[in-house]
């Protein structure tokens, strides 16, 4: 009769710990996007006001238009690269967060 409850304390105990490094691993995740996005807001405002002052001092149409042109293909190359890599921050983001459980549910189909 103890034992049924001593298994189920157990499990109990291993699901409190694998929250517990779910939400660790969630939180430093969650962080290195914070990072990533701050910084290439950061970086993208930087460039923004360079193309601005760049177009302000053009004397022609010409210029302007390919200050624009390079500005836009700039902008689409970084756009791009940065959805690469917040892609796999968000990829590492689910599969870290949810690696604590893996062989919780095997475990309480046994039990």
């Amino acid at each position: 009769m103890i034992q049924p409850f001593a298994n189920l304390q157990k499990f109990g105990q291993e699901n409190l710990e694998a929250a517990y490094k779910a939400a660790g691993a969630f939180s430093s995740n969650a962080q290195a996007i914070v990072n990533e996005t701050a910084e290439f807001a950061r970086k993208s405002f930087e460039y923004n006001s360079e193309t601005f002052e760049k177009l302000t001092g053009v004397q022609n149409v010409e210029k302007a238009i390919e200050v624009q042109a390079a500005y836009v293909k700039d902008a689409c190359d970084s756009l791009i690269g940065q959805s690469t890599r917040m892609g796999a921050l968000y990829t590492a983001l689910a599969t870290e967060t949810f690696k604590p459980f893996e062989g919780l549910l095997s475990k309480a189909v046994k039990a």
